[in-house]
């Protein structure tokens, strides 16, 4: 009777691994038949040994991120643009967007300054900035004409980056502006009053239609529009496109919608993708290469009043909106030549 080959008991948890005796390498996967063959199998197994391991590519992320050697690895536009981040939709990471992008630009050699125009305050806080009740804010420069200079506030921890907060004073500053002489421009006005030298402005739009978003669409000369990879995010689009227009018409000839970034978007769904198509073959190449996917470090960053981009650099957040940055950067670089 022929002798039965010994095959040692399988550990719980590890089926159809081997522990390797002669290293410290983890079991390795028995080659399956009809695939690849034995001599096959332990060609894959040794070129997944040579790559260097999760741990160790996530440091490197975050290296790369941080950028500790504050030299200027994004290049810096031909001119300085301003940017109006809206959406009238709320939840589609307008903020989020406008902060990280904001950091990742800084950490790596442009000069930012970012506006918040959204009452509810969120990019001072994802940027740990002051903006409790009686601290000068984008309100005065709108309503008092208190020049952005005297708002603005150094981000702690963050090189060549400043933010002019918004407090609760500016909940009110729909109904005041009603009455106010040029009101559509006052943030325009008081963007190009500011003596300090920028590569990039971001204005944190509230969500909604009003006249805080009319006067940073005025201001700005590009639109980036965050889009949430569901349905309810492409109902209200046109509505937005129809208000850039009419502010394109009216009272800005050089805005120009430049850029779609999605966000929120869930590998694991059709929907996601499906969206994600339409508006690929709708906007064509102003949707940027890259996605921002769900991750739980963008969400909970700003409850350290941080970004994610120094929460936690080697997620997968931060290297998105790293990714997305650059993007931005090249091709703003390509854009015109600095006055």
């Amino acid at each position: 009777m022929p002798s039965a080959e010994f095959i040692p008991p399988v550990q719980p948890g590890v089926t159809g691994f081997q522990p390797d005796a002669a290293s410290n390498r983890p079991p390795s996967p028995r080659p399956q038949p009809g695939l690849a063959g034995a001599e096959g199998g332990a060609e894959a197994a040794s070129e997944s040994y040579s790559e260097d391991p999760p741990l160790a590519m996530e440091a490197m992320r975050a290296v790369q991120i941080l950028n500790p050697s504050g030299e200027v690895t994004m290049p810096r536009p031909g001119r300085p643009r301003v940017m109006c981040v809206a959406n009238q939709k709320g939840g589609v990471g307008k903020t989020t967007t406008t902060v990280n992008l904001a950091v990742a630009l800084a950490l790596h050699g442009n000069r930012v300054l970012v506006i918040d125009l959204d009452p509810q305050g969120n990019a001072s806080t994802g940027l740990n900035v002051p903006h409790h009740a009686g601290v000068p804010d984008v309100y005065d420069c709108l309503i008092d004409n208190v020049p952005l200079a005297d708002v603005a506030q150094l981000v702690e921890g963050i090189p060549n980056l400043h933010c002019v907060p918004a407090t609760i004073d500016l909940a009110g500053a729909e109904i005041e502006l009603v009455s106010v002489v040029a009101r559509e421009s006052r943030l325009s006005r008081a963007i190009n009053g500011y003596p300090g030298e920028y590569d990039y402005v971001f204005i944190d739009c509230p969500p909604s239609l009003g006249l805080l978003t009319v006067n940073a669409l005025v201001a700005a000369q590009e639109v980036l529009i965050p889009i949430q990879c569901e349905y309810y995010a492409l109902e209200g689009l046109n509505q937005l496109l129809n208000n850039i227009n009419l502010v394109k018409a009216h009272l800005n000839p050089d805005l120009d919608v430049s850029t779609i970034l999605l966000t929120m978007y869930d590998r694991r769904t059709r929907l996601a993708d499906a969206v994600e198509q339409d508006v690929r073959n709708h906007f064509g190449e102003k949707v940027l290469t890259s996605v921002i996917p769900r991750n739980v470090r963008v969400s909970e960053a700003p409850s350290y009043g941080q970004s994610v981009m120094t929460y936690d650099p080697g997620s997968r957040g931060a290297t998105s909106y790293f990714e997305a940055a650059q993007e931005i950067a090249e091709r703003g670089a390509k854009i015109g030549v600095r006055a």
